[in-house]
C-alpha cells in the first residue's frame, strides 16, 4: 500500500520537474510510510524511496515503515537528507511550504550544500489524502460506527440535567472504555450555547425544552470520524422545531448532490440558498464540509471557497446549520463518501429529531 502511494507521489514530482521532495509533515509520513513516531522524514523522487528518523525511532520503523529504504539520521534529519540527496545527483528538492516555518526554511537553506536548489512543492501528498483507497475506507467505516455507537450510549443516558461537561466526560470515558480516541474534543452545546458552532461545554445543567448539539467523532487506527446530531430534551418552540426540521431539509438535499464531478461551491450552495430562503442566511456562516481522513479537517472543502470537483474517494462531511444568536443551535452533520453516482453515507445515527430527557 505505501509504496503505490510513493509511487503515485514520485509521478507527482517528476510532473512538478523536482527530483525529489523532502516530506516533512508527520501526517503525510504516516500516510505514505505507515510511521507513527514524532521524527521522521520521506524523501521521494524517481527511483528514490528514502525513510529517516532518529535513534529513539530505529526499531519501530522497522516494524511499521514499509516501501523505503530506512536510514538513521540524527536529530536534525533535513542535513541528512540533503547530504544523501546531493550525493544522489539530484538538483531541485521540493519542500513542504505549507507546513515548514520561516525559522525552518532558513536552517533548511543553511544547509543545502552548493548546487542543490530548494523549492516550495505545495501540498502534494494532500493531493493524495484526499482520494481514499479501499483500506481507508475500510477503516474510516469502522470510526464512523464506533461513533454512532456513541450516540446510542448518549441516547441511553439522557442529557436532561446533566451539565455539558459531564456529558463531554462521559463520551470520553466511554470512547476509552472501548479502546477508542476523539477525533477532537466533543462538543456538547445547550439552548443558547448551542448558537455558537464551536461552543466550550460549561456546568450549567442542560434544561428540558431547548436543543441541544452534539458533535463528535472516533479515531480508529488513526482516521477519523465526524457526526453532530442535534437533540431536544422536551417540547420545543414552533421556531425551533420549524429552524431543526429546516436544516434536516437543508442536509438531505445537499447530501443528494454529493457525487462524482460535482462542484464543491455548487454543493455547498444547495443548502445555503436552502436556508437563506428561508430567512437564515445569515445565520449559516460556515462551510458545508470539509474532507476527513488522517485528519479531522483535510481536503477538499465544500464552501464557497471550495475549489474544484469532487471526485470517487473523497471523504467529505455535509453539515449546515442555523444558529440563533441568544437563543439555540441545529447543525446536522454526516460523513459521506464519494462513489460513482452518488455518496455511501457513514455515519448511521437517525436525522430524524430525537428528545433525551
Amino acid at each position: 500500500m505505501s509504496a503505490s502511494r510513493a509511487d503515485r507521489l514520485a509521478e507527482l514530482v517528476t510532473a512538478s520537474e523536482l527530483d525529489a521532495l523532502v516530506v516533512t509533515n508527520l501526517i503525510n509520513v504516516r500516510y505514505l510510510s505507515g510511521f507513527t513516531g514524532t521524527n521522521g522524514f520521506c524523501v521521494v523522487g524517481d527511483g528514490l524511496r528514502l525513510f529517516l528518523t532518529d535513534f529513539r525511532y530505529v526499531e519501530r520503523a522497522k516494524h511499521e515503515v514499509t516501501g523505503f529504504e530506512q536510514m538513521r539520521g540524527q536529530q536534525d534529519l533535513f542535513k541528512d537528507a540533503v547530504e544523501r540527496l546531493a550525493e544522489s545527483g539530484a538538483k531541485r528538492v521540493g519542500f513542504e511550504d505549507h507546513h515548514v516555518s520561516v525559522r525552518q526554511h532558513a536552517r533548511f537553506a543553511e544547509a543545502l550544500p552548493n548546487g542543490l536548489e530548494l523549492s516550495p512543492a505545495g501540498d502534494l501528498v494532500e493531493g493524495l489524502r484526499a482520494v481514499k483507497d479501499a483500506d481507508e475506507l475500510r477503516t474510516m467505516r469502522e470510526a464512523a460506527a464506533a461513533g454512532t455507537g456513541i450516540l446510542e450510549h448518549l441516547r441511553a443516558r439522557g442529557l436532561t440535567g446533566r451539565s455539558e461537561r459531564d456529558v463531554v466526560r462521559d463520551i470520553e470515558r466511554e470512547m476509552r472504555e472501548r479502546g477508542l480516541e476523539p477525533s477532537f474534543p466533543p462538543i456538547v452545546a445547550a439552548g443558547a450555547n448551542g448558537a455558537l458552532p464551536h461552543a466550550t461545554p460549561s456546568e450549567e445543567p442542560i434544561p428540558a425544552d431547548t436543543l441541544v448539539v452534539v458533535d463528535l467523532g472516533c479515531v480508529v487506527d488513526g482516521y477519523c470520524s465526524d457526526c453532530t446530531r442535534t437533540f431536544a430534551t422536551g417540547r420545543l418552540s414552533d421556531d425551533a422545531a420549524g429552524v431543526y426540521e429546516l436544516v434536516r431539509a437543508a442536509q438531505a438535499r445537499a447530501r443528494s448532490a454529493v457525487e462524482a464531478d460535482a462542484g464543491c461551491r455548487a454543493v455547498d450552495s444547495l443548502a445555503r440558498e436552502m436556508i437563506a430562503d428561508a430567512g437564515h442566511g445569515d445565520r449559516f456562516g460556515h462551510g458545508l464540509g470539509h474532507g476527513v481522513g488522517l485528519e479531522v479537517h483535510e481536503a477538499p472543502r465544500l464552501s464557497q471557497a471550495g475549489e474544484g470537483e469532487l471526485v470517487a474517494g473523497n471523504a467529505v462531511t455535509v453539515e449546515p446549520g442555523v444558529y440563533v444568536p441568544g437563543a439555540y443551535g441545529v447543525r446536522i452533520e454526516d460523513l459521506v463518501v464519494v462513489v460513482d453516482g452518488g455518496c455511501e453515507v457513514l455515519t448511521s445515527f437517525p436525522k430524524e429529531l430525537i428528545t433525551l430527557e
